[in-house]
């Protein structure tokens, strides 16, 4: 087998507050087998502290632990992620990070339960086939339910026994793969979090001409499958099989063909990959070298990842929307995925998913009439012919929300990015840029120097290696604040910037928010 890097020529296209630690990043495991390595001194200093039970892991008695690999970040930290059980049950919400330095030392928790669990019966009332059905009416076109597991349920204030299933099937955005925890007493949906994350060639949306890609060769053809990354290909979303041909030639400008959009959307994903090496440290979109296929033809105005594939859909003039900002904000939800806690919740997983598409532009730093770094989401596509679908610098321009307030939570998850893409755009560029970005409002009348964006995507990725499955906009607040703390020590301007960013969106402090100078 060859590996090729093949030539694809551009045509100009239309385009809950958690205890905290952190560190910059890298996600990529470790095997700590090797006493001499950083990551043995942090798998055992990890496993020390966990053995002597302090109170913020909130164990019980019939609490055991299982750790993760060591993940590894730049500045020499590292992140041991645990899940728990109790009474031999899984704990939803049970979930914990341990974050050390180079020499071991524990440097803080963070911790998704708030209290002990002390069920007073581990036997339900409610039998599994109940609980399934229960579970089938939370998604309106069914396609098969898994069987539902027995768990604790400890996000929240009160455990309680639960079971939890996987409905998969299809509601009003599409495909949907939905998590849904049912109290084993009585029935009442306590939980669901969805899965499905909604984000010589010619290609369209990327350039300068000659713009390259790599591909592989084997035999006598050539294929759209990445020869560095695992599992990645571009792939005919009727098919499922990868393009290939017998030259290392792609698509033809035509931004309606599909092998077009396949070039398009494996120079993005390419361009993102390099982005997280370079910036971040991390190991590829799964953090151990691999990613998935990227699938070209869906039949919708959409894109989306559902943990094993992105599909890539079209917009409203039928041209296959495989734009950089759109392919990285569909794997920054794998990366979310991909990083402890899993999918981000209350709120929060649009915007995580955005920050990676706009900092990928920014990296590739493409110029017109290209992918031109800036932070309007969908701009370049055009996806339902009204211009971009997100504002980061002023969400209010497309009707949603610049300040956090009660209610995010329980908004649609795409509106309720638009504090956290204001955050973002304040921590990177502040209120009042100097290299042509537009002046930011701030909900508190302040002004925010940014740090750039480089420096606020390394932050906020360290803030996921401390990530929980209790995210939420007050916890993502604490550990940014304690990533820029870890990341530049010696130095409170990064950290001074990311709180005043939060200030300026009305994200409270919270009792874990740590302090610098």
């Amino acid at each position: 087998m060859t590996l090729r890097r093949s030539l694809v020529l551009l045509a100009a296209g239309v385009l809950a507050a958690a205890v905290t630690t952190t560190a910059a990043a890298q996600a990529q495991t470790s095997d700590p087998r090797s006493p001499q390595t950083a990551e043995a001194m942090a798998a055992t200093a990890a496993q020390q502290l966990v053995a002597a039970r302090p109170a913020a892991l909130h164990a019980s008695p019939d609490d055991v632990f299982q750790p993760h690999n060591v993940i590894s970040s730049t500045n020499g930290l590292k992140y041991v992620p645990y899940d728990r059980t109790y009474k031999g049950l899984p704990v939803v919400g049970g979930d914990f990070v341990v974050a050390t330095n180079s020499a071991g030392k524990v440097l803080t928790t963070s911790v998704a339960q708030s209290t002990a669990i002390n069920l007073p019966s581990t036997t339900p009332k409610l039998t599994a086939q109940q609980a399934e059905a229960i579970a089938r009416q939370q998604v309106p076109t069914v396609d098969s339910v898994s069987p539902a597991q027995l768990t604790a349920f400890a996000l929240g204030t009160a455990p309680k026994l639960a079971w939890k299933s996987q409905v998969a099937g299809r509601n009003a955005e599409g495909p949907s793969k939905l998590d849904v925890i049912v109290d084993a007493l009585t029935g009442k949906v306590l939980h669901t979090q969805e899965h499905v994350a909604y984000g010589d060639a010619q290609g369209v949306w990327n350039g300068p001409e000659p713009l390259h890609i790599d591909t592989t060769q084997s035999g006598g053809s050539y294929s759209m499958t990445d020869p560095n990354l695992k599992n990645v290909s571009c792939q005919d979303a009727d098919t499922n099989k990868t393009f290939t041909k017998s030259t290392d030639s792609w698509g033809n400008g035509d931004e309606t063909a599909k092998e077009t959009g396949c070039a398009d959307a494996l120079y993005s994903i390419q361009a993102e990959n390099k982005m997280l090496t370079d910036w971040l440290g991390r190991n590829s979109f799964d953090g151990n070298g691999g990613g998935w296929p990227i699938r070209v033809g869906l039949n919708d105005e959409n894109a989306y990842y559902d943990g094993s594939q992105v599909q890539i859909g079209h917009n409203a003039a039928g041209q296959w929307i495989g734009s950089i900002d759109v392919i990285a904000h569909e794997h920054g939800h794998g990366i979310d995925d991909h990083t402890p806690g899993s999918l981000s919740g209350n709120g929060t997983q649009e915007f995580v998913a955005d920050v990676f598409g706009a900092s990928t532009e920014w990296y590739a730093n493409e110029a017109a009439p290209y992918a031109v770094p800036d932070f309007l989401v969908g701009n370049q596509v055009n996806l339902v012919g009204s211009g971009p679908i997100r504002n980061m610098y002023d969400p209010s321009q497309l009707g949603d929300k610049n300040c956090y307030d009660s209610s995010i939570p329980g908004t649609e998850v795409h509106s309720a990015a638009g504090p956290g893409n204001h955050w973002f755009y304040l921590a990177a560029e502040g209120t009042n840029p100097t290299n042509g970005q537009p002046v930011s409002p701030t909900c508190n009348n302040s002004t925010v120097t940014g740090i750039g964006v480089q420096d606020a995507v390394k932050i906020f990725y360290n803030a996921m290696l401390l990530k929980t499955s209790d995210s939420s906009y007050q916890s993502y607040r604490t550990w940014t604040l304690t990533a820029a703390k870890n990341l530049f020590p010696g130095s409170c301007t990064q950290f001074n910037s990311i709180k005043a960013a939060w200030d300026a969106v009305s994200v409270p402090a919270q009792s874990g928010d740590p302090s610098c100078g």
